[in-house]
């Protein structure tokens, strides 16, 4: 499953950095899929969504850090642990509930990112 950030964020920023994937963004700040990725124009996500990865896309959230599932893959392929969950300091970044993958699906989408 991918990892969110609550609304307990405290906006340290400490995450961001963390994410091979550059899946965490700043609130308020356009994103895209091909920023820390190998994607580059139109792609066909293992989820079945279909992007231009080159599109700047709008923020999640408006307040406070947040990561985008598509790019998730809770660090799966580059450590044992989702490595913005072991250096937040107020423990927001919790697995989300609602887009639950295996690790196998995990380590294909840690695979397509970057391919």
């Amino acid at each position: 499953m991918a990892i969110i950030i609550t609304d307990e964020c405290i906006n340290c920023g400490a995450c961001e950095p963390e994410c091979p994937n550059t899946a965490i963004y700043e609130g308020a700040v356009d994103w895209n899929y091909s920023e820390g990725t190998s994607l580059s124009g139109n792609v066909h996500f293992p989820s079945g969504n279909e992007v231009d990865a080159d599109e700047d896309q709008e923020p999640i959230s408006d307040e406070y850090y947040f990561i985008v599932a598509d790019k998730c893959t809770e660090c799966k392929g580059f450590h044992e642990e989702p490595q913005c969950a072991a250096v937040c300091p107020v423990d927001c970044c919790v697995p989300d509930e609602d887009n639950v993958e295996s690790e196998e699906e995990l380590l294909a989408k840690q695979s397509f990112l970057h391919n």
